[in-house]
């Protein structure tokens, strides 16, 4: 089944719990602090794959959870680094925050990642915390919490060439000729519902994919008929070969469909505009004598500087030269552009530094990434972490901006999931 489209939601791995702990030998009867510092949470990792070429298995699977890191221990020995959780998807998948829409990565390249959840730290062990004046610190830093968000996937098809044409034009029957694919085929509109990709072989082991793809209608730019489903898909392609029904059994006109579908190309994507097409003039094997569609198409073309090989897809009449060419097209191309770094680690964008907002039952909540890792890290049944937390809060000034907003005595605060009472 091929799927091109997933809603999934993951959470990378919570760092380790540094360590409160003190040295205890013989003949050291004041052993100073030597805890160790939590492992790093582990990474959910998305990993392209050209093994895998559809997105089904995510319909099963929507939960993806990587695994907290260790706890340290004494003698400052470190936490065990938790394993990043990857999960592969195929070539040329977007990957979106579904909350901001926003773009996280692009992976079209085999072995590329992106990192979509960051683990979180460690927490640092109590003998970081040590100092001329508490020279025994008990306290240790919890593990900052792992990322959490709902992604979108969406799958771009990967292929050299893209069969571009309206619906019963033929463009299956192409596919089937020139390659070992088998979609279906018939004389009513709609037949290939999702792409369909096929290598398609040459003399002297020349080769190059080709993608069969859902017939676009009019209006397909503002997601009519199979829309925005079809468009996706050859945005990805070096070349498209445009497939016109020269026939006229139908009653279509080749030159009118040829502007309509490429006006539908030009509202979509200005980038798809300007992708290199040839013409494939199919069913020229029903052309009647007094038919003169091909001749205008040639000679519409012509003055367009576009390239036309009359065929028939059924026969194979004219097929070999076309193939020929689109592998010379294929040879010269030249690849735009591609800011994509191998690797990518999603950044939030910018906030400010804290927030505060009213909650419906009148508490103020303060967000901000700072002071929620700073409650989530604070083990608060700890005296000395709970005077390095006030320290700390003080510093960033949280009692004036909680006044600025009208807080009064024993209002409730809360900041990620804890309560606190004000008092001035």
């Amino acid at each position: 089944m091929f799927i091109d489209r997933a809603r999934i939601f993951v959470q990378s791995g919570k760092g380790g719990d540094g360590m409160s702990s003190f040295r205890h030998e013989k003949f050291v009867p004041k052993g100073g602090p030597n805890g160790g510092d939590g492992g790093q949470g582990g990474n959910v990792v998305l990993v392209a794959d050209r093994n895998v070429n559809t997105l089904v298995d995510f319909r099963f699977r929507r939960l993806f959870k990587a695994k907290p890191g260790g706890k340290g221990e004494g003698s400052n020995k470190y936490g065990r680094n938790a394993e990043d959780l990857l999960i592969t998807v195929p070539l040329g998948t977007i990957v979106k925050d579904e909350e901001t829409g926003q773009i996280m990565a692009d992976l079209s390249r085999d072995g590329q990642q992106a990192i979509v959840a960051k683990g979180g730290r460690g927490g640092r062990g109590n003998w970081h915390f040590r100092t001329s004046a508490n020279r025994t610190p008990t306290f240790a830093e919890r593990g900052e919490p792992g990322e959490e968000r709902w992604l979108r996937l969406e799958l771009k098809v990967l292929a050299d060439v893209g069969l571009l044409g309206y619906p019963s034009v033929g463009k299956s029957s192409i596919l089937r000729k020139v390659s070992a694919a088998q979609p279906e085929v018939a004389a009513y509109h709609f037949t290939t519902l999702n792409p369909i990709l096929g290598v398609v072989d040459l003399p002297d082991h020349r080769s190059f994919v080709m993608a069969d793809i859902p017939g676009l209608i009019d209006g397909a730019s503002e997601g009519v008929g199979l829309g925005h489903d079809f468009l996706r898909h050859i945005e990805r392609t070096k070349i498209l070969i445009h497939v016109l029904d020269v026939s006229g059994m139908e009653g279509r006109d080749p030159i009118e469909d040829y502007e309509k579908i490429n006006a539908e190309l030009a509202k979509y994507s200005e980038k798809l505009s300007r992708k290199l097409q040839i013409v494939a003039a199919n069913k020229i094997d029903l052309l009647t004598d007094d038919s003169d569609n091909l001749e205008r198409l040639m000679d519409y073309m012509a003055a367009k500087g576009i390239e036309v090989y009359p065929i028939c897809a059924v026969s194979g009449d004219g097929m070999d030269k076309l193939l020929e060419r689109v592998w010379t097209l294929l040879e010269e191309y030249v690849e735009e552009a591609d800011e994509t770094t191998e690797e990518v680690v999603y950044k939030a964008q910018n906030k400010p530094d804290f927030e505060v907002t009213r909650d419906t039952d009148g508490a103020f909540v303060i967000t901000g990434a700072r002071i929620e890792n700073l409650v989530a890290m604070t083990n608060f049944d700890d005296d000395q972490s709970l005077r390095r937390f006030q320290r700390i809060w003080r510093y960033m000034e949280l009692d004036k901006l909680l006044q600025e907003h009208g807080i009064q005595d024993g209002n409730t605060v809360r900041i990620y999931a804890m309560e606190f009472e004000y008092h001035k």
